[in-house]
């Protein structure tokens, strides 16, 4: 049975133009939904080519070389989808039956008819073309009668005269002047030099001399009369206003255009009194379904001779045909603006570096050089605004009776008002202004009065600053230099390595650490930044000074000859972006195969900073479950794993996830339930969703299933994954809204929900410009515009905030997914460890440029791998905790202790605004080293007791594990690390009394070999046979002795009393009462101040190990 062809709309697009092809192109590219099936009618019997280069094809003669698209792209497309009919006219239009018929007969029905039909040229009411020797300069066929007729018998050395000095005038005269028959070529021009209308007096006269340097004749502040014909007919001459005649051989008018609207006259479509057919702001006619574009359109009153607003007006109905309703959410319909009309022409001539090229017999012509002409903005404010000041009583100059070109229909090429901030925009300004009469160079800048913005400008010679200079206008902000510097250039530039900084410069203001200071760690020996940060602390303040300190660290080292290098850590000689690809293309899948393959030593643990950066890479390739017993050491435990992050008082946060920050109000309801039921502290977020504080270990799986019962899932709160998408309203409420943030955050969340990455990352999505949602301070945001969604990339805030940037303007609703998913996969495959896409970026070789070019133009040949990689990541994604609350095996995990079901708290709770919440923490803590000998009485009289089974620990060969005993009042941790044995420590850190060592990540010293485990709090490493802390002699924990009985684990212990005076948890629970007298008593007590100045030049303190000074003093 035959697959039955889906139904498509059927779009009659009348005209095969440069605009014709440009709606159909992009009509094509953005129906991804394949909703539209195109049908074309072009009169001319060429496929559309470009007509802005018809001077071209006078050298080469070749149609081919002008098509917009090659012939095959033709026959590549969907037949289904694209139908195309050349030297076939559309003949009239039946607006009711919505039918059109072609002048071969064939009849096609539509459901939305485009007219595309373009323009013919202007003709002043003398002028007859049918009088050999006439001519007009507009398409192909136009061109071919000019050449053919100057190829004749007895045209040899003849004259050409061009009516019109305008663009299109240039143009043809560059034309007539290549011909080789063609001796002399006069322009005639009504003003007093060329481009009048792009150009002041004194750019023209520069674009005049050059025209004249070349031999041709320019005649201004005239026109012609009528044209002169020889007995047989033929044009000979021009009489001018003058009652002055000009011999010529051929005339060519370029004086400007008549839209074509002949068909929609016919049909009864409303057409402009000036011509043109009338369209609204969304380009639909006054018939249904009938909608115009290009230079037949007439917007307001304006019709637009220049091919950008025609190319914004076929992505305007492109973009409302298939973005204003897709899978992704709404978007407003893209209204027409007043379009921009900045020009960018090379004219009149051909670069000097081809002058070889040039054909023989011309030798004796002047060669023509090149000359580049340029406006942009509102190039004529001056003018504007002087007119508007003085209110003159003539406005503009007397039409001419004879030409009648004064009648002809308006065209809104002309400057208007269009560009800057709106208050500048109807001030005064002032104008910057460079002339170079020698090297034919002219500028002139439009600034507002007081040089905030650019207004507009024009540019002969020289436009090499052109696409920036129109990129600042159409931004509409504020300059951030002076406006000099268009003209003169930067003074000075810019060398952030510090090179140029004394050594007294203050480099980091926190800790008064200057350039000298940091020289000299290089030079005695540190290695990298973090032995710099160690021995001066530099950058452990707020951070600001980190990327300088940073640039410096990298030259001082390059100076001294030290090879910088990135490597994950000492248990890894290569970047985490490298073993992201050996990880990938080896298809490793746990910790221990990761070590074998790549690690320096096979037989390694690994470390606190390497095993979260391989938690984050399998989670990114392959995403197998957290608490699977293969993965258990990669994270600080299984808790935090399911990101219910652990907390000061030893407790838990549940933090369920909220797209978009949508939510029911049965939702809303379930949560204030869970939340009085386990007496959580509960805060709405900076995320748009609300945190539960304070949840016991025990609890999580019971909270969690009343929260998935409800529907909630995990909200990765806390991990290296995608946080939240913070939205506004949109479209949904504000009247503001032009794209729907609510539906697109959603998406973009649902999509990347789960997913671990380098660092935390976070996005958010606005409506429109207002930016409610503040998507560029995010590391992905999208901000709707009129013409689809701006994506910013690699923002964050924090300690070292970093405002997002541009990626790609204007994209299209139904790409923004594809370029999203590219971006967030190439960050996760290539960034550093707990590197920040803002820090990433800046990393970059290249910076955005480089960004852009992988990410939207494919340089690297990757996106279909980035697309295809997320598309299979995505498709991995299971909610953690739904696994775990209908998984009894997996809950055992959570009890507080192996041993006992019972609780014991870990803080006192307070009441604060009428919620419970832990005690706070001393804002000072006193060194604590506990040893074993504190503990009174003999270690002979300790006995071997059982704790727990093994069993109820649940060890594996893959990786190591650890939990929690209670013993009287005291409470110890116990690990497992395969291949080296069982170890048994107190449970507190003694740094911020916090009973949580058993969540800590367990690791091995690469150069001793020690086994330690790392607080998860604040990272105090303590070694698991000898109790001392390696990063920080000011601490020390108790190590217990542990040995097994067949399926029984005992530790040597004293008796419970001797034990809890030490180490008991009523004795070192944080009380509030304790914390404020402890923070009282450090205000009181003596000041420790570091050694002085003159005591360094003496040479008291000498920099060693990570401190300077004492073991016990970390200046």
């Amino acid at each position: 049975m035959e697959q039955e062809q889906p139904r498509y709309k059927t779009v009659v697009v009348v005209g095969l133009g440069m605009v014709g092809i440009a709606f159909i192109e992009k009509l094509l590219d953005l129906d991804t939904a394949h909703q539209y099936r195109i049908v074309t009618c072009g009169e001319e019997t060429h496929l559309a080519y470009n007509r802005v280069a018809l001077t071209e094809y006078f050298q080469h003669r070749n149609i081919e070389k002008l098509y917009l698209n090659p012939a095959d792209w033709y026959a590549k497309q969907d037949p289904h989808r694209f139908a195309f009919h050349i030297g076939q006219a559309v003949a009239s239009l039946d607006c009711d039956a919505h039918i059109v018929k072609t002048d071969k007969g064939r009849t096609i029905p539509y459901d939305y008819c485009v007219l595309a039909t373009g323009s013919d040229a202007a003709l002043p009411s003398y002028a007859d073309l049918s009088v050999p020797g006439a001519f007009v300069y507009r398409n192909i066929s136009d061109v071919n009668k000019l050449i053919e007729y100057a190829e004749k018998d007895g045209m040899k050395d003849c004259s050409a005269l061009v009516l019109g000095g305008g663009l299109l005038g240039l143009e043809a005269a560059k034309a007539v002047y290549d011909l080789p028959t063609v001796k002399n070529v006069t322009i005639v021009h009504r003003q007093a030099y060329p481009l009048s209308r792009q150009l002041d007096a004194q750019g023209g006269e520069i674009v005049l001399r050059r025209i004249e340097a070349m031999g041709v004749t320019f005649l201004g502040s005239t026109s012609v009369q009528r044209v002169i014909t020889n007995d047989a007919g033929v044009v000979s001459g021009v009489e001018l206003s003058d009652g002055s005649t000009l011999e010529c051989n051929m005339v060519v008018f370029a004086i400007g255009i008549t839209p074509r609207d002949d068909l929609a006259r016919e049909a009864g479509l409303a057409c402009a009194p000036r011509r043109g057919v009338v369209v609204d702001d969304h380009l639909q006619t006054s018939a249904k379904d009938v909608y115009a574009i290009g230079e037949c359109a007439s917007w307001k009153g304006n019709t637009y001779g220049l091919i950008a607003p025609g190319i914004e007006m076929a992505d305007i109905l492109a973009f409302n045909f298939t973005q204003a309703q897709t899978q992704v959410g709404s978007f407003k319909p893209r209204q027409m603006n007043n379009p921009d009309l900045s020009t960018k022409l090379k004219l009149m001539g051909v670069d000097v570096r081809n002058l070889s090229l040039l054909r023989e017999a011309d030798a004796d012509r002047r060669p023509l050089v090149l000359l580049q002409v340029a406006s942009f903005g509102d190039y004529f404010a001056e003018q504007r605004i002087q007119m508007k000041v003085s209110q003159p009583a003539k406005q503009g100059a007397a039409q001419d009776p004879v030409t009648n070109e004064g009648n002809k229909p308006h065209d809104a090429s002309a400057p208007k008002k269009r560009h800057g901030a709106a208050a500048a925009a109807e001030g005064p300004v002032e104008a910057l202004t460079y002339r170079d009469p020698f090297g034919g160079v002219y500028k002139k800048y439009i600034f507002s009065a007081d040089g905030k913005y650019l207004m507009g400008g024009m540019m002969v010679g020289d436009t090499s600053d052109y696409v920036k200079l129109v990129a600042l206008v159409k931004k509409k902000k504020a300059l951030d230099v002076p406006p000099s510097q268009f003209i003169l250039g930067s003074r000075s530039g810019q060398d952030d390595s510090g090179a140029d900084l004394d050594d007294d410069a203050q480099i980091c203001s926190c800790h008064n650490v200057s350039k000298g200071r940091i020289v000299q760690c290089i030079r005695d020996g540190a290695q990298s930044v973090a032995d710099v940060k160690s021995k001066t602390k530099a950058g452990s303040g707020c951070g600001g000074c980190v990327p300088l300190m940073t640039n410096i660290v990298k030259a001082e080292l390059k100076k001294a000859g030290v090879a910088v290098n990135n490597n994950l850590c000492p248990h890894f000689a290569m970047s985490r972006a490298d073993l992201f690809n050996v990880v990938k293309i080896k298809k490793l899948k746990t910790m221990t195969a990761i070590m074998e393959v790549a690690g320096t030593n096979p037989r390694a643990l690994g470390c606190e900073i390497c095993k979260p950066a391989v938690g984050s890479i399998l989670s990114s390739l392959w995403n197998e479950h957290i608490l699977d017993p293969a993965h258990h050491s990669i994270l600080q435990t299984s808790i935090s794993a399911l990101f219910s992050w652990i907390l000061s008082a030893g407790t838990f946060s549940v933090v369920p996830r909220v797209p978009g920050g949508e939510i029911t109000p049965d939702k809303l309801i379930v949560l204030g339930q869970v939340a009085k039921k386990y007496g959580l502290y509960t805060k709405i977020t900076g995320g748009q969703r609300v945190d539960l504080f304070g949840a016991e270990k025990a609890d999580l799986p019971s909270i969690w299933k009343e929260l998935v019962d409800t529907g909630f899932e995990s909200g990765h709160a806390y991990g290296k994954a995608l946080r939240t998408v913070k939205s506004c309203v949109g479209t949904s409420w504000c009247r503001y809204g032009i794209g729907d943030s609510v539906g697109m955050a959603i998406l973009l969340e649902q999509r990347y929900k789960g997913i671990r990455s380098p660092h935390k990352f976070k996005g958010g999505v606005s409506g429109c410009v207002r930016e409610c949602a503040e998507a560029q301070g995010k590391d992905f945001g999208l901000i709707a515009t009129d013409k689809g969604w701006n994506v910013y990339v690699c923002g964050n805030g924090g300690a070292n905030p970093r405002h997002a940037t541009l990626l790609a303007a204007d994209v299209p609703p139904s790409r923004v997914v594809r370029i999203m998913d590219r971006f967030i996969m190439y960050y996760i495959r290539t960034a550093d460890k707990l590197m920040r896409t803002a820090r990433w970026l800046e990393a970059m070789e290249g910076g955005i440029e480089k960004l852009r070019k992988v990410i939207l133009d494919d340089e690297l040949g990757i996106c279909a791998d980035l697309e295809h990689d997320m598309d299979e990541l995505v498709g991995t994604y299971y909610d953690e905790w739904k696994a775990v609350v209908n998984d009894q095996e997996r809950q055992r995990k959570f009890r507080q202790f192996l041993n006992t079901d019972e609780r014991v708290p870990q803080t006192e709770k307070i009441v604060e605004r009428g919620q419970t919440r832990p005690a706070d923490w001393s804002k000072h803590t006193d060194p604590l080293i506990l040893r074993e000998t504190d503990i009174s009485g003999e270690k002979s009289l300790w006995k071997w007791r059982k704790v727990a089974t093994i069993h109820d620990l649940i060890p594996t060969d893959s990786g190591t594990t650890s939990a929690a005993v209670r013993y009287g009042d005291s409470q110890i941790a116990i690990f497992h690390v395969p291949n080296r044995g069982y170890y048994a420590t107190q449970q507190m850190c003694p740094h911020r009394r916090a009973f949580v060592l058993d969540h800590g990540i367990v690791g091995d010293d690469p150069k001793t070999g020690s086994v330690y485990v790392s607080c998860p709090m604040h990272k105090r490493n303590f070694d698991l046979s000898s109790g001392e802390c390696l990063n920080d002699g000011s601490y020390g924990i108790i190590p217990f002795q542990v040995k097994l009985d067949r399926e029984d684990i005992l530790l040597l212990l004293p008796e419970e009393g001797d034990l809890d005076a030490v180490i008991g948890t009523s004795r070192w629970m944080v009380r509030q009462a304790e914390a404020e007298l402890q923070g009282r008593t450090a205000d009181a007590s003596v000041e420790i101040v570091g050694p002085t100045e003159a005591s360094v030049a003496q040479g008291a303190t000498v920099c060693s190990g990570s401190s300077c000074g004492g073991p016990n003093l970390d200046w």
